[in-house]
């Protein structure tokens, strides 16, 4: 953990606000509880037009350090008597990565997708960093929770998750530069390219590489919209009223919405029948067999990719990389069966 927080963040525009701009000023004092990883801030916010300048409101915040997930952000949460926030902090690099990202998660509000509500984005006053505070999701995360809970609500998990995911593909976008298939080729071609190149190699990769080479004419005339970017169970919470609730949109991006289930291996490792059941809820229980070939397809593609991005994690990520390469082998049979031998239909959920 850093020493201190950073000192003065100061400057922040809602763009839901017309003739007025909202500042937030934010002093972090560094909090005698160093071993509990808390600190004290003073949390101003301030109004301001042409002629006016006035205190809104003035209080005092506990900082916790949030270590938990895998994104670049640093991540505090921001408490007092009455609420809760969550604090980003970003490099000022990331600043229109940032900016579209509090934009976007203006429009899930929206379209009411159960997650954190945008508060306030700004940048600190020494343009080091881009910040935004978003409502707190209370709950616990939902891959520790899970098995506390019977198949068949496991999958009832699923369902929900799969229904919230089809609320996120709603999401309007501007339309793409680039068709889908120019650009995931591209893609896979890169990803190829370095798992040749790389020293680590997967027993049985050849069946990944021919499904690739066998099936790129799938990815011809695929729609694209708004991606999640990393949604699976790691990265969702269970409330007390056991609703699921996705967290963590940093990776958000465009593409096909059937490239969005890519991770669905962390959710099946986890829980087959949840994984089964957030298949079934997004299609309403009409799942196309296309949807089928193309999930093998993107699987595929990242598993080769992620061999490489392992490597730069250690030992313990590659081994898993290759662990769960070999799952997926015997999931898919040596990449001969369309549908994975985890997935059951909600009839046949029991027999887990």
């Amino acid at each position: 953990m850093k020493e201190r927080l950073p000192y003065h963040f100061v400057v922040c525009e809602r763009p839901d606000m017309v003739g007025m701009t909202n500042h937030i000023l934010l002093f972090f004092e560094k909090y005698k509880n160093v071993k509990n990883q808390q600190y004290l801030i003073r949390f101003s916010f301030q109004e301001r037009d042409d002629l006016m300048l006035k205190v809104k409101k003035l209080t005092d915040y506990k900082v916790t350090k949030i270590e938990k997930g895998w994104s670049n952000d640093e991540k505090y949460l921001l408490e007092t008597g009455k609420e809760k926030l969550l604090l980003r902090l970003t490099d000022i690099s990331q600043y229109e990565k940032k900016k579209y990202e509090f934009e976007m998660f203006q429009k899930l509000k929206q379209v009411n997708v159960p997650t954190s509500r945008p508060i306030e984005f700004g940048i600190d006053d020494e343009n080091k960093h881009v910040w935004m505070t978003l409502s707190w999701v209370e709950g616990e995360d939902l891959e520790t929770q899970i098995q506390n809970f019977s198949v068949g609500d496991q999958y009832k998990f699923g369902i929900k998750a799969g229904k919230i995911l089809q609320k996120i593909h709603a999401v309007e976008i501007p339309e793409p530069l680039t068709d889908w298939d120019v650009h995931f080729n591209k893609k896979t071609d890169k990803r190829l390219k370095i798992y040749d190149e790389c020293e680590i190699k997967i027993p049985g990769a050849d069946a990944f590489i021919a499904y690739i080479e066998q099936n790129r004419h799938l990815l011809k005339g695929r729609p694209q919209t708004f991606q999640h970017g990393d949604y699976h169970i790691g990265n969702m919470i269970l409330t007390a009223e056991n609703k699921v609730i996705p967290i963590d949109f940093n990776r958000l991006d465009t593409g096909d919405p059937w490239e969005e289930f890519n991770r669905i291996l962390f959710c099946k490792d986890i829980s087959p029948a949840f994984a089964s059941g957030r298949v079934d809820g997004y299609f309403d229980g009409d799942v196309p067999d296309k949807f089928w070939q193309l999930l093998a397809f993107y699987i595929s593609s990242n598993t080769l990719g992620g061999i490489a991005w392992a490597l730069d994690f250690g030992e313990e990520e590659v081994n898993f990389s290759l662990k769960q390469a070999q799952r997926t082998l015997k999931d898919y049979d040596n990449m001969t069966l369309i549908v994975p031998k985890w997935y059951k239909r909600s009839d046949l959920i029991e027999k887990y």
